[in-house]
């Protein structure tokens, strides 16, 4: 066929997406939008987030006072009494949700990857997001190097090796009954982690993810939450519905993304207080709370000029940047590390995590109690709770982020891509770093170095990474490109999320003004910022956690409207209508057309009159 007769056809499919599958209705994405001194902006959505996160902010910033004066108190490091702060008023905010609602945030995890894979394997996988013949707009390698920096990149690097020597030093929390620092203990330890950071957050990421893409890109719908409701609310979804859902969007968005830039100020504080003493023998870097809120600055003012740059000359190039630098930190430690003993127990691992992994994804401690000999109360809540919620509170920044970059791939693609290539990855990289350190601790010992576990209990996590990579060569180097992707990291954090809360307040417009893009990266930076002054990490971790319990129910919810969704769009597809009008518009009579997924084959279809005389 020519060139003239595929555009023919292109346009003709694209014709066709709007005739035949985008909703009866006038209102278009940001059709009530106020443009004014270089904004684009919902006249509800932005304003009131803007109201509600300063409040929320300022309560933080004055907790203190407000409890004083209401008479709050909290007990004392000396037994007595004193006023209750942010920090202690999170605690126990953080230690109710999880208390009491562990159970349902385990169900729901579990509900969402049951609901991913089905779509994926099931007739409605070759639907593709964006139409019948929409390409995608990034190469395979682009589009995971976005993805995965957008999704867990400064996690990963925190907790690489912090949380395989936490899980050590308690023989896997209350999941095994192993020794402590046993070799049983760091196969348990090993396990937990590939769970925390294996396919259930990604399930989560790739559920809101399919959501979002279908009902924007197959439906004509705003690139925003509230879309993805329409086919239980029709029309109201842009009433105050549809506002409430993009509201706790954008503070799930807010939170969940201050959390981790406070995790990455930490660690990026603690690296540089390393490199210092190693190259100067002093420590010329504090680890304190004012250093990390001049490390958000710094770093935010990069981020304001990288998002600035747009999707594809900013975080598409520090995206790939990131994964180079990944690779090659992996491949030198995989180098001069214990290689043998790496790649075995990453084998392993793997095996231990497939074979536990129906029982670790249900375990919700029923049995064990508080205070129960050889355990550990509430572990669960702590490790298992937290980490689903924040990767909840996360998946409407992550989920519209990948859907925004996914237009082109089919159901099935997107679904295993995103499933299956960062969690392999995600498995590597924790295989080798934790491996490493468990490595460090258990077969070199303290007389080699200092013991990492004692360091994390000593000063804290953040330099759970570094003590690891005293042992081994070019310790200060190394430090160095650790140092350096965790702030790569931080700035593609940053500029993924101020892109998704642009669509989130300009009414799930795809293009919003640079001035817009500009303000939120730096209004991000300020509320992580301000929150850690006030509140501490603490505080940026209640405020995901929290914002995460109001987004399970909505993403149970939105299981069901992806399937009434797949299922109208999928009829479509099977019906002589759609195969009818192809023929019509593209003169080529009758066109076949692939019915597992509705692709438009272009030529005659055998047994029409300009075909064959079969």
């Amino acid at each position: 066929m020519t060139d003239g007769e595929d555009d023919t056809v292109g346009e003709t499919s694209e014709g066709l997406q709007v005739e035949l599958f985008h909703p009866e209705s006038d209102r278009e994405p940001g059709d009530t939008n106020i443009e004014r001194f270089g904004f684009d902006v919902h006249p509800v959505v932005f304003p009131i987030a803007l109201v509600l996160i300063v409040l929320f902010v300022a309560l933080t910033l004055s907790f203190e006072t407000i409890a004083d004066a209401l008479g709050w108190t909290m007990v004392a490091a000396d037994g007595g009494t004193t006023t209750m702060d942010a920090q202690n008023a999170f605690n126990v905010i953080f230690d109710e949700i999880n208390a009491n609602f562990g159970w349902f945030y385990i169900l729901v995890v579990n509900v969402f990857i049951a609901a991913l894979l089905f779509f994926a394997f099931s007739k409605y996988g070759k639907i593709r997001l964006g139409g019948v013949e929409a390409e995608p707009e990034f190469s395979t390698f682009a589009w995971m190097a976005m993805l995965f920096s957008a999704g867990m990149g400064i996690g990963l690097m925190f907790w690489s090796v912090a949380e395989p020597m936490w899980h050590l030093g308690t023989g896997g929390g209350n999941l095994f009954d192993v020794a402590p620092n046993s070799g049983a203990g760091a196969q348990a330890a090993m396990g937990v982690t590939f769970f925390h950071w294996g396919f259930h957050p990604w399930a989560i990421y790739g559920l809101v993810a399919l959501g979002l893409g279908f009902f924007s890109f197959n439906r004509g719908l705003p690139l925003t939450f509230r879309s993805v409701f329409y086919p239980l609310l029709g029309d109201r979804i842009y009433g105050w519905p549809g506002h409430v859902i993009d509201l706790v969007t954008v503070f799930a968005t807010i939170f969940g993304l201050g959390t981790s830039l406070g995790l990455g100020a930490q660690q990026i504080n603690a690296g540089l207080e390393v490199v210092s003493e190693d190259v100067t023998g002093s420590a010329m870097v504090d680890v304190a709370t004012t250093p990390q809120i001049a490390i958000i600055a710094v770093i935010t003012a990069i981020a304001t000029i990288s998002v600035a740059a747009g999707l594809e000359g900013g975080v598409k190039r520090l995206s790939t940047l990131n994964v180079y630098i990944m690779f090659i930190f992996l491949g030198f430690l995989l180098a001069v590390g214990p290689t043998l003993y790496l790649f075995d127990s990453i084998v392993q691992n793997v095996g231990f995590y497939l074979q536990n992994l129906p029982y670790m994804a249900f375990f919700t401690e029923s049995f064990m109690g508080e205070g129960v000999q050889g355990g550990y109360a509430n572990w669960a809540h702590f490790w298992t709770v937290f980490y689903w919620g924040w990767w909840i509170a996360w998946s409407p920044f992550v989920g519209l982020f990948i859907a925004r970059i996914s237009r082109g791939r089919t159901v099935r693609q997107m679904v295993f891509g995103v499933l299956l290539i960062p969690t392999a990855f995600s498995f590597v990289w924790l295989g080798a770093f934790g491996g490493a350190g468990i490595y460090v601790q258990q077969v070199l010992g303290d007389a080699n170095l200092q013991n990492i576990v004692t360091t994390q209990g000593d000063i804290g996590n953040a330099y759970a990474m570094f003590a690891m990579l005293e042992s081994f060569p070019l310790t200060t180097i190394t430090s160095v490109v650790a140092i350096l992707l965790v702030t790569t990291f931080f700035v593609t954090s940053s500029d993924s999320g101020s892109l998704v809360v642009d669509h989130l307040t300009s009414g799930g417009k795809h293009d919003v003004p640079r001035t817009q893009r500009i303000f939120w990266a730096v209004a991000e930076g300020a509320v992580a910022a301000t929150l850690l002054w006030g509140g501490g990490l603490d505080a940026l971790q209640t405020a995901s956690i929290t914002t995460g319990l109001p987004f399970a129910a909505i993403l149970l919810l939105m299981v069901y409207t992806v399937y009434l969704g797949l299922r109208s769009e999928y009829e479509i597809l099977q019906s002589e209508e759609f195969r009818e009008r192809i023929g019509e518009i593209s003169g080529e009579g009758e066109v076949e057309i692939d019915r597992s997924g509705g692709d438009v084959v272009t030529g005659v279809r055998e047994g029409t009159e300009s075909g064959s005389s079969d």
